[in-house]
């Protein structure tokens, strides 16, 4: 099991670094579109390997240098760059190789989990299929990246998978970890809690409690316990953290961006419609099929972020949702499964390509 895991996983990641380096020859670098780009080029490595800290990884190698000194980088949370600051002196101080590292392990660490998840749930054929789902998916170059991914990927399935071992004390502190790494780590508790047992299970209520010292952190910090939903308005991307606007709002949005723009705009809208409207299509056949905690959580993650008025990073945040992988893992005709598979990876190396040469993807 280990073996087929780690190698389908370095072949991914050798195919991500060889897409990485081939892309300035068919794609113009968009140039600095976002700060600190300047802190990503001085890390002495090269192009296609410091290109995976693009957009949101140079906010966490600042955490990781500076704290919270940068304003409103509080909208990122705390383990991840937290992790890098303390690690890099094992690789030299390299905060950027670190977060490359750090993100890495823990995904690969994650498939293993994962793998065994399903396969205990459903059977090895199963988990295999959906591995390589995961890894083919469109975004997933995002989970060996300076992102929160790899590592969020691998609490929520350790969690899932303590938990189906009625380790509830050992999947309480993960998932406070979880939520720690990422705000959506919170739904961890609704995906676990049961209605039977509530007392025994009065331990899961340590989930919140990653996010928890992060407001309090906030609060005597920076006085405001929600930074890190204000500064969230500051990145670009029309989001709205002060209401919420309902789906159907956000859909008739779109539509109208699709219908009266073209070229980047019109594309990268393309990408987080459909990729939403996916998820919620793969989730909703899959209700029969999954784990009801496995899919608490994943509508939680996909539904919530639409809750803001925009569906921007969706395709990074479905990644998330594992029970989609899960689905398409377990269909049964061979051609309909490598059909999906070799479209996932000819989108994968576009975004990839595209990514790494400075243009948002998610």
């Amino acid at each position: 099991m280990y073996k087929k895991i780690f190698l389908i996983f370095t072949a991914w990641r050798l195919f991500l670094f060889f897409i990485a380096f081939l892309a300035p020859n068919f794609i113009h670098q968009f140039g600095n579109k976002f700060p600190y780009v300047g802190l990503l080029e001085s890390s002495n490595l090269p192009h296609f390997l410091w290109s995976f800290g693009n957009f949101d990884g140079v906010h966490y190698l600042g955490i990781a240098s500076h704290l919270y000194d940068f304003q409103y980088t509080q909208a990122f949370f705390p383990l991840y760059p937290l992790l890098i600051r303390f690690l890099s002196p094992v690789f030299m101080g390299n905060i950027l190789l670190t977060g490359l590292i750090i993100s890495n392990t823990f995904f690969l660490l994650g498939l293993f989990v994962f793998y065994k998840l399903v396969s205990e749930s459903s059977n090895e054929k199963t988990a295999f299929w959906s591995a390589l789902f995961i890894l083919a998916f469109p975004t997933s170059f995002y989970f060996g990246s300076v992102y929160t991914e790899g590592l969020f990927f691998f609490l929520i399935t350790s969690s899932f998978y303590l938990y189906s071992k009625n380790k509830i004390f050992l999947a309480s502190v993960v998932g406070a970890f979880s939520s720690a790494t990422r705000l959506i780590g919170v739904f961890m508790l609704p995906a676990l809690i049961k209605r039977k047992a509530v007392i025994r299970q009065a331990v899961l209520l340590l989930i919140p409690s990653g996010l928890s010292l992060y407001m309090a952190y906030l609060y005597i910090k920076f006085h405001n316990a929600f930074y890190f939903l204000t500064a969230q308005t500051i990145f670009g991307q029309e989001r709205s953290t002060s209401k919420i606007i309902l789906l159907p709002q956000v859909f008739f949005r779109y539509i109208k961006i699709l219908l009266t723009t073209r070229g980047e705009v019109l594309a990268i809208s393309s990408l987080e419609i459909s990729s939403t409207i996916f998820a919620f299509l793969i989730l909703a056949l899959a209700s029969k099929k999954m784990k009801a905690d496995w899919l608490i959580f994943s509508w939680l993650a996909v539904l919530v972020p639409t809750l803001t008025g925009t569906l921007a990073s969706m395709p990074r945040y479905v990644l998330i949702a594992f029970p989609i992988f899960i689905y398409l893992g377990m269909i049964n005709n061979l051609y309909i499964k490598l059909t999906v598979l070799t479209l996932f990876l000819i989108l994968l190396t576009i975004t990839t390509a595209f990514f790494t040469q400075g243009y948002w993807v998610a």
